[in-house]
């Protein structure tokens, strides 16, 4: 080889070689360059959903409060930082880094939780706002009698929209697969699926509200149903003790109080007006179908509302469209809306003084029985004139009747198959506690023994928790119900007999005698029931499926007792314990238990 054969070859491959380092520079340059982009691209996003998550809240208040306007701006802001966000996350080179270990996996949550955002702000809060926007809150509370359901009509198809669009969003929000992300994108996750949650849930009771209400105003014809005023002061599972019913009509959205009847214009009879389930006779016996005072023994307000259609029509001659219920407690957050109301005899009804009004001051000002069924029906067709009248603060009436349908002081039922369906999953339809996946509920419910009217006295603490002990690693559930009798010391002789019943029933003057039922799961076993800490007695049920255990607590004035129903899971759990409860008087948050093997 010659001299300048060689020093071609050399400077050959030093070209090759700068060509090569060239290349490499470049790569290593468009890689730093799409590292940069892509990081800078993930902080603009994060700041884009941090901004954008926390509106959604804001925005339901402000819809809440009747603030269209308001709410209208602040869903255009969230849409601009949803909008932003996706559009920062799903360029071709944050798709082609996904595919990357590690860091793959959190690129591709931002962008499904960006994506997701996008679409709850274009598909269901724009929807909603624009709706809030277009429709006077005011219009949904009754004036002269009557509501405009014809804004329930315009409104539905918006909030349709928006619920199936949130209803999505949640499904797309369980397909991301957070389990290798960082912490800060899985609470970021975490976050969007309760915000979005929680307005699904939110926009679903308004969505099946606007679904059936018109029909139920008498939109398509006139409607009837039969109103049970439930007393607490005399326990019962669902509420209380229906002294006072009456008849409401409803026809194109007009209102009125047909007629008001006491427990006492009912026959008593011999045997129940419709056939019962074997477990409702063996847990609360014959009477639940014989008195419309008892028709609510069972927690199954479906059951009861039947009993109390088919009494109606076998003592009246007229079969009702549906049977709603409501008590004392709800009638002093309805006052909230309507302001104080003076009663026909003279008494001012106000949100602060109806439940001791009520349920305690009525029996000493009126000692007669037909007296205070005069009383109750007196004060609640004054605060239902109050609302159909148009009086009410809509804001406020709102806000009263979500409070008392949460905490089941409301129920409705419809003897329409289409509406009871739109209604079956609801607080409203007062049916027995169903159990998921996430979620496991349980039933307490409460029925007076004592024959009279101690309920004001009653207190009640409850506590769940769990533990799992087992190799197999299915959990031990207890629920402690703690029961104390706050009546004086003299009770036997302070207190009116129609209060303490005097012993009528076997009870001594100024005890309070309740049956106690709690309902597990239908997946569950009965592991007993203890009082302060022993071994007691107790009546193993099973009511449409489910575990029942029932006891009976008698408790002298002063005294307090604990009793612990325990019960054992099918399969390991680790979500949530909730309670399902008899709305009694004073109403106390479930505690958490710390429990030990």
């Amino acid at each position: 080889m010659s001299h300048s054969q060689g020093r071609s070859r050399r400077t050959k491959t030093n070209r090759v070689r700068r060509v090569m380092l060239s290349v490499a520079v470049c790569v290593g340059l468009i890689i730093l360059f799409a590292v940069a982009w892509v990081s800078a691209r993930t902080l603009m996003a994060k700041a884009e959903l941090e901004d954008a998550i926390p509106l959604a809240r804001v925005i339901q208040q402000q819809v809440s409060s009747g603030d269209a306007e308001a709410a209208s701006t602040t869903a255009n802001e969230l849409n601009e930082h949803a909008q932003q966000a996706a559009s920062l996350t799903s360029d071709p080179i944050w798709l082609a880094f996904e595919v990357l270990p590690a860091i793959g996996p959190n690129l591709v949550a931002v962008r499904q939780l960006a994506e997701t955002v996008k679409d709850v702000a274009s598909d269901a809060v724009i929807p909603l706002t624009n709706a809030a926007g277009a429709i006077d809150i005011a219009s949904f509370k009754p004036v002269d009698g009557a509501i405009d359901f014809e804004a329930m009509l315009q409104a539905q198809p918006s909030v349709a929209r928006a619920h199936s669009a949130l209803m999505t969003a949640q499904g797309d929000l369980d397909e991301i697969d957070a389990s290798q992300t960082l912490t800060q994108v899985s609470s970021a996750v975490d976050q969007l699926r309760s915000v979005v949650s929680e307005v699904a849930d939110g926009v679903g009771s308004i969505n099946r509200a606007l679904l059936i209400a018109p029909a139920m105003l008498g939109s398509e014809g006139p409607r009837s149903y039969l109103v049970l005023f439930q007393n607490p002061a005399e326990l019962r599972s669902t509420g209380g003790i229906s002294g006072a019913v009456a008849l409401l009509r409803t026809e194109a959205g007009q209102m009125s109080l047909a007629s008001q009847v006491s427990s006492t214009d009912y026959t008593r009879y011999d045997a129940p007006v419709l056939d019962l389930p074997m477990d409702t006779r063996g847990i609360y016996g014959d009477i639940t179908g014989r008195f419309i005072q008892d028709v609510n023994l069972t927690p199954n307000f479906v059951q009861s509302a039947e009993l109390a259609q088919e009494m109606w029509r076998l003592q009246f001659g007229q079969t009702v469209d549906g049977v709603l219920s409501i008590d004392p407690v709800a009638l002093s957050y309805l006052l909230r809306a309507t302001g104080p109301i003076t009663l026909p005899t003279g008494d001012v009804l106000s949100a602060d003084n109806a439940v001791q009004l009520l349920l305690t001051d009525v029996y000493v000002a009126y000692p007669d029985a037909d007296e205070q069924d005069a009383f109750f029906a007196a004060a609640a067709a004054s605060v239902f004139s109050a609302i159909a009248g148009g009086s009410a603060d809509s804001i406020d009436l709102i806000g009263a009747l979500s409070q008392a349908g949460a905490e089941h002081r409301v129920l409705v039922w419809s003897a329409n198959d289409v509406e009871q369906d739109v209604l079956a999953d609801t607080t409203l339809a007062g049916g027995l506690p169903s159990s998921d996946a996430e979620t496991q509920r349980f039933g307490i419910y409460f029925n007076d023994a004592t024959g009279g009217k101690m309920g004001p006295y009653l207190d009640v603490q409850t506590a769940v928790g769990q533990v799992s002990c087992r190799a197999d690693e299915r959990p031990n559930f207890v629920v402690d119900v703690t029961l104390t009798n706050a009546a004086p010391a003299d009770a036997s002789t302070s207190l009116p007999s129609y209060v303490t019943a005097g012993g009528k029933y076997g009870v001594a003057a100024g005890n309070i005698k309740t049956s106690v039922s709690v309902y597990g799961s239908t997946t569950m076993e009965n592991l007993g029931v203890t009082r302060d800490g022993a071994d007691v007695g107790y009546h193993p049920a099973v009511d449409a499926g489910y575990p029942v255990s029932g006891v009976t607590i008698e408790l002298s004035p002063g005294q307090t007792t604990t009793i612990r129903f325990s019960w054992l899971g099918s399969t390991m759990f680790s979500g949530n314990i909730e309670t399902q409860m008899t709305p009694v008087i004073h109403r106390n948050e479930t505690n958490k238990l710390d429990l030990a093997c």
